[in-house]
């Protein structure tokens, strides 16, 4: 979406003020479909740096995603991505990973979207 979505960039901002980390969602980007569960930037961050320190290979990344906030972005100015954890990539009857994983979608590339998750069962 060249103009990012009001409704999602307000999405992003109730879950940025801390106010809710239980909302789902699926959404469409770049022909994939990613389906799971939104958190606030900064506990996205923290959990993404706590996954690299474990890893002997891609420790030395994990202060990257540590910062305060991003670069050149005040805490009043509107979320321009969203922030998925516990979420699968979408792909036939299966989800990918099975166990979720942590996504970071720009708004502004977000081409369909809809409440909730998806997931798939073989009953």
């Amino acid at each position: 979406m060249s103009n990012p979505d009001e409704l999602l960039v307000g999405i992003a901002a109730l879950v940025e003020s801390g106010q809710s980390n239980r909302m789902s969602l699926t959404v469409v980007t770049g022909g994939a479909v990613i389906t799971g569960r939104l958190a606030p930037e900064a506990v996205w961050r923290e959990r993404v740096s706590e996954v690299l320190k474990d890893s002997d290979h891609l420790g030395p990344f994990a202060g990257v995603f540590l910062a305060d906030r991003p670069q050149g972005r005040a805490d009043d100015e509107a979320p321009t991505h969203l922030h998925f954890h516990l979420a699968r990539i979408l792909q036939g009857n299966v989800g990918i990973p099975e166990t979720g994983g942590m996504y970071r979608v720009a708004i502004e590339d977000i081409s369909a979207w809809t409440m909730g998750d998806f997931s798939y069962s073989d009953h």
